[in-house]
């Protein structure tokens, strides 16, 4: 029969191994170059340096739909988005997204896709950008194609994502809110590339794939 300090002892070893497991796995993918399918991430704008976010906060002007804002904080659960296929499309686990492929982006709490459309944004007039959908489901303006140098999509290179609708890029044009969101900015759709719609990789959790996606890459050239 354990005594009961055995029994603790054995429940600690199991849990610091756990620990250790877990960090290791946590560093490996840490360490991984390029942005795959259902990575969980956050964006930062290049210029402004504010993240993509959004909340259950709807505009009170243009569609009515989910806003899209920018913040300053790192540290904000709402500035999470996770890499999807294209509406309709299969992105398996672990893929890694080429440059000119159409990805969506799900807002992870509120799990509504980053959107854009032909209503006009609040303060800058430009397009419009929302989240919409349900469950992860909206329709063809949840669409954006990754423009960046190179074949695959690396977190430490800039970006940008143009929409396939309106064919407008994500964009910070530094203007920001007042009440109910004072200090957050505004996120919209601009027509012509520009360094205020830059953006890069910040936090989160990148899954690696089995295979080497370089090598993946020159069999499908052949």
């Amino acid at each position: 029969m354990a005594y009961p300090r055995q029994i603790a002892l054995g429940f600690l070893r199991a849990i610091l191994s756990f620990l250790v497991v877990l960090s290791s796995s946590v560093a490996y993918d840490f360490d991984y170059e390029f942005v795959t399918c259902n990575s969980v991430v956050k964006l930062q704008n290049s210029q402004h340096k504010i993240r993509l976010h959004s909340h259950d906060v709807k505009y009170g002007t243009g569609s009515g739909q989910q806003s899209v804002t920018g913040v300053e904080g790192s540290d904000d659960h709402n500035s999470y988005w996770q890499v999807k296929g294209k509406t309709g499309a299969t992105c398996n686990r672990g893929v890694p997204i080429k440059c000119g492929q159409t990805i969506r982006l799900m807002h992870l709490s509120t799990k509504r896709n980053l959107h854009s459309h032909h209503f006009n944004s609040p303060l800058s007039h430009n397009l419009e950008v929302s989240a919409f959908g349900e469950g992860g489901e909206g329709d063809e303006g949840d669409n954006w194609v990754v423009v960046c140098s190179g074949k695959l999509w690396s977190r430490e290179q800039k970006f940008r994502l143009k929409n396939v609708v309106t064919e407008h890029y994500l964009h910070v044009s530094g203007d920001s809110y007042g009440r109910p969101i004072h200090g957050q900015y505004e996120i919209s759709g601009y027509p012509h590339p520009s360094d205020l719609n830059y953006w890069q990789t910040a936090e989160g959790i990148f899954i690696k794939p089995a295979d080497d996606p370089l090598q993946n890459l020159k069999h499908d050239e052949l």
